[in-house]
């Protein structure tokens, strides 16, 4: 059985490579190859293109490097056609994956999609090509099953896979952590400020702005896998550290978290972190958006529970003061850090029980081998 897969951010390389797993207790007879990450490399993907060279955001950003993008698209029919798999399996990145979907469906290829895209947020008109040419739809938010069944589109609804991803116990001690890393021993505030360059550059320099609100505590930088610690250091002047590969052993030991706008306002609050979501883009990116989504909030957390748990500080409001107020407000004593925790509790309730990426490999499977 051969199976193509696709993944273009950091967040699908680590579901992505939880379902390979998955898949391969279940498969012995398998070959995979795809584009993705290391996560996805280690699970026994053969990657050929890295999700690194893949991710643009917003817009103008977009546009700027359409060229590149549509290379790319070429690139990876060419890889497929040669390849002749049984199966692709997509993994999130609607603006890549549903062009390559469009065209392995008319090549009679079959098509898994792990991980909608946010058609429910804008774009609702996409959900007509998913229902002509994908074979198989996965949801992992509780109302996306619902949003589909309104368009006659059947899903399964398969839990989210961060149940399955999140250590369940410590990494490590507070002080183990801290000698390891070689930073204070000061109570932690984890600073995401995202994946790509543009939204780092953008939100950390915002995020930064708390150091001397808080002398008290000590901030530390969640590095993304993807980008090299120089390009932090030419942000931050070596005054915040910097940690790789820790973002989940950061948030074990932090008392708050500033957090970019995505997956990891979803991580922080499973981790039973406080948080304040900060948002920020071009004004013209910002000003397209929100004349096409549709939505009430922008953070998985506040979606799922279809209330404000959590802050967003978007654009203006995304601002030394407001931050520091909303900052305070959930750290330890803070007004609103009780009821947050509390909120979570309710938030994972939600989200299903573990178990994701193995009923997401069933589904897999299931439709690969039906006729």
């Amino acid at each position: 059985m051969k199976v193509f897969c696709i993944a273009g951010e950091a967040s699908g390389d680590l579901h992505g490579s939880n379902l390979v797993k998955a898949l391969v207790k279940k498969e012995q007879d398998l070959q995979l190859k795809g584009w993705g990450g290391d996560l996805m490399e280690e699970a026994g993907v053969e990657i050929s293109k890295h999700y690194r060279e893949l991710a643009f955001m917003g817009f103008v950003e977009v546009l700027m490097n359409i060229r590149t993008i549509l290379s790319n698209i070429k690139k990876c029919k060419a890889e497929i056609e040669s390849f002749q798999p049984d199966a692709l399996l997509l993994i999130d990145y609607p603006g890549f994956n549903l062009r390559i979907a469009e065209w392995a469906h008319e090549k009679g290829i079959k098509i898994i999609y792990y991980i909608s895209p946010q058609i429910w947020a804008w774009k609702k008109n996409r959900v007509f090509k998913i229902k002509k040419c994908v074979d198989q739809m996965m949801v992992i938010l509780p109302f996306e099953q619902d949003f589909y069944a309104k368009y006659d589109v059947d899903v399964d609804f398969v839990g989210h896979p961060l149940l399955d991803a999140l250590p369940a116990k410590p990494i490590s001690t507070f002080e183990a952590f801290c000698q390891k890393n070689k930073i204070d021993t000061k109570p932690i505030i984890a600073l995401l400020p995202g994946s790509r360059k543009q939204e780092i550059a953008k939100m950390l320099s915002k995020m930064l702005t708390q150091q001397k609100h808080f002398p008290e505590y000590q901030f530390v930088i969640a590095g993304a896998p993807s980008q090299p610690d120089a390009y932090y250091q030419e942000i931050t002047k070596g005054d915040v550290p910097v940690i790789h590969g820790s973002t989940y052993e950061i948030l074990q030991h932090a008392q708050a978290a500033l957090v970019t706008s995505g997956t990891a306002t979803l991580e922080t609050a499973l981790l039973q972190v406080p948080e304040v979501v900060c948002y920020s883009s071009s004004v013209i990116s910002y000003n397209i958006a929100k004349k096409l989504v549709d939505i009430k909030f922008i953070s998985l957390v506040n979606l799922i529970m279809d209330r404000e748990v959590v802050k967003e500080l978007i654009q203006s409001e995304l601002n030394e003061h407001k931050l520091k107020e909303e900052l305070k407000s959930v750290l330890p004593n803070g007004k609103k850090h009780e009821k947050m925790s509390t909120d979570y509790l309710e938030l994972r309730e939600k989200l299903g029980g573990p178990g994701a990426s193995s009923r997401a490999a069933d589904v897999l499977l299931k439709t690969i081998n039906r006729s």
